[in-house]
């Protein structure tokens, strides 16, 4: 692969654009650790629900719904974690623990040290899928 540049947090620069290889292409160049928890959030979500819609917008890699527009899930590199984004997250049950400004939205931090708790992500996957996806 090509060097990739990035950008503040460890976070791949990779270009915009829809389906399963730009997102592959920012896993792989996801640094250390970070690709570890990249690669697992995208391995479940395909298993949880197949033919999820993924792309990459913002250097961050999206997923969204088969038969829905916009998006229930994004996620980005930061220095000690990689925060899992859920844009309807208050209406899902529990609610992820990370607070937001913006009024639907709730975050996961996975820390390099935190196990994952698949059985939690899958469950919150499959919730969000089925709300209304975020248009961006």
């Amino acid at each position: 692969m090509r060097d990739v540049k990035l950008l503040a947090g460890g976070n791949p620069q990779i270009p915009k654009g829809e389906g399963d290889a730009p997102v592959q292409a920012y896993l792989a160049a996801m640094p250390g650790w970070k690709q570890r928890i990249g690669r697992a959030v995208d391995t479940l979500v395909t298993a949880t629900l197949p033919g999820v819609r993924k792309a990459v917008k913002w250097n961050s890699p999206f997923y969204g719904a088969a038969d829905q527009e916009g998006w229930f899930l994004s996620f980005h590199c930061f220095d000690r974690y990689v925060k899992l984004t859920f844009f309807r997250g208050t209406s899902l049950d529990p609610v992820p623990p990370g607070a937001s400004k913006q009024q639907d939205v709730r975050y996961l931090d996975i820390r390099e040290e935190d196990a994952i708790d698949t059985a939690q992500l899958a469950d919150w996957f499959r919730q969000a899928s089925v709300l209304p996806g975020e248009k961006l």
